[in-house]
C-alpha cells in the first residue's frame, strides 16, 4: 500500500502546473500550490500516508457532507429534502442559473445553494460549537479548529454566496434568518483539516458509520446511505459525472485542495492538493485518485478480474 501511495503521489505531481490556488477568497490563493498529499485508513485501523498529510487547509465544500450529516440526524430526511433536490446540477457550485431560472428548490446539498440551505435548517437546531465537536468525532481528529482568517476573507468576499441566500429567501426557500445561516456555512467552511482527518471521516463512512475500532456508532446508517449517493452523483460539483466514470468512489471536494473519498468496507482516503482545475476540484487529487481506483480495484462496478 505504500508503494501505490508513493506512486499516487508522483503521478499527481505530473499535473499540479496544470492547476492554481483558488483565488476568489484572498487567503486560499496564499496556499502552496505544490503542496500535495494522501492518506488512506483502512477498515483494520491501519493508516497510510505519502505527502503531505499533516498540513491543515480548510476544508471548504467537504463540510457540506458532515452538515448534511447533522441535518438528516435532526430533522429528518423529509424535512431536508422538503425544499432541496437530490439531482445533479450541471453547473458550478455557485451558480444562480438553475435556482432563479429553471427550479425554484437547490438541486442538491453539494452545491452553495443546497449547503445555505441545509444551515438554515440548523442555524435554529444546533450551534457551531456542537457542530465544530461532531466535526472532530467523525474525522478523528481533536485539532480541528476554525481558521479565524480563513473565515474573515470569506465573510468579506461572500457577495455571490449572499446573493444565493437572499435568492432562497425570495422564493421561501430559506425560512431561517440570512445572515445567521450564512454565516453557520462560511464557519463551516472555514474548519481546519488535514487529509489525514479526511481519511479518518472516510472510513467511518466506509463502515456504515461506525468507528473501525471501537464499533461505536457516530452516524446513522439511513444518513450514511443517503449522503454516500449524493456523493457519487453531485460530490465533484460539474465535473461528478466523468469523475464517476473514472473513479466510481464517493467523494466531495473542496476548493481549499481537499478531496474525500470513500471506498466502501475497505477503507477512507483524503487527499490535499490545492491546486485546482476548471471545476474547482484538486487536479492531481482527481488523477491520483483515479489511479488509486485502478490498482486497488476501488470503482463500485469495477469488472471482476
Amino acid at each position: 500500500m505504500q508503494n501505490v501511495l508513493e506512486e499516487a503521489l508522483a503521478i499527481g505531481r505530473r499535473y499540479i502546473a496544470q492547476g492554481e490556488c483558488a483565488s476568489y477568497i484572498p487567503e486560499l490563493a496564499r496556499a502552496d500550490k505544490n503542496s500535495l498529499g494522501v492518506c488512506v485508513i483502512t477498515r483494520s485501523m491501519d493508516r497510510y500516508a505519502a505527502g503531505d498529510t499533516k498540513t491543515r487547509f480548510t476544508i471548504q465544500s467537504i463540510s457540506k457532507v458532515i452538515s448534511l450529516v447533522i441535518a438528516l440526524q435532526h430533522c429528518g430526511f423529509d424535512r431536508v429534502f422538503e425544499k432541496m433536490n437530490m439531482e445533479p446540477s450541471g453547473d458550478a457550485f455557485n451558480s444562480l442559473l438553475k435556482l432563479d431560472m429553471a427550479s425554484d428548490k437547490p438541486f442538491n446539498p453539494m452545491i452553495n445553494a443546497g449547503a445555505i440551505t441545509t444551515a438554515g435548517y440548523l442555524v435554529s437546531e444546533v450551534s457551531f460549537d456542537d457542530m465544530l465537536k461532531y466535526a472532530r468525532k467523525v474525522c478523528m481528529d481533536d485539532g480541528i479548529v476554525m481558521d479565524q482568517k480563513v473565515y474573515e476573507s470569506e465573510m468579506a468576499n461572500c457577495a455571490r454566496n449572499r446573493a444565493i441566500a437572499y435568492l432562497l429567501q425570495s422564493k421561501g426557500i430559506l425560512e431561517s434568518d440570512v445572515e445567521k445561516s450564512l454565516d453557520l456555512y462560511i464557519r463551516m467552511c472555514s474548519l481546519s483539516v488535514t487529509a489525514e482527518s479526511l481519511a479518518g471521516l472516510g472510513i467511518v463512512l466506509a463502515t456504515g458509520g461506525r468507528h473501525p475500532e471501537t464499533g461505536v456508532r457516530l452516524v446513522d446508517a439511513e444518513a450514511v446511505r443517503i449522503v454516500k449517493t449524493i456523493m457519487l452523483t453531485c460530490g465533484m460539483y460539474d465535473g461528478s459525472g466523468e469523475f464517476a466514470v473514472r473513479v466510481g468512489i464517493p467523494s466531495k471536494s473542496g476548493v481549499g485542495g481537499g478531496i474525500l473519498a470513500v471506498a466502501e468496507k475497505r477503507m477512507g482516503i483524503g487527499i490535499y492538493g490545492p491546486a485546482l482545475d476548471a471545476k474547482g476540484n484538486s487536479i492531481a487529487g482527481c488523477r491520483m485518485l483515479e489511479y488509486l481506483s485502478k490498482t486497488l480495484n476501488l470503482h463500485m462496478f469495477a469488472a471482476e478480474t
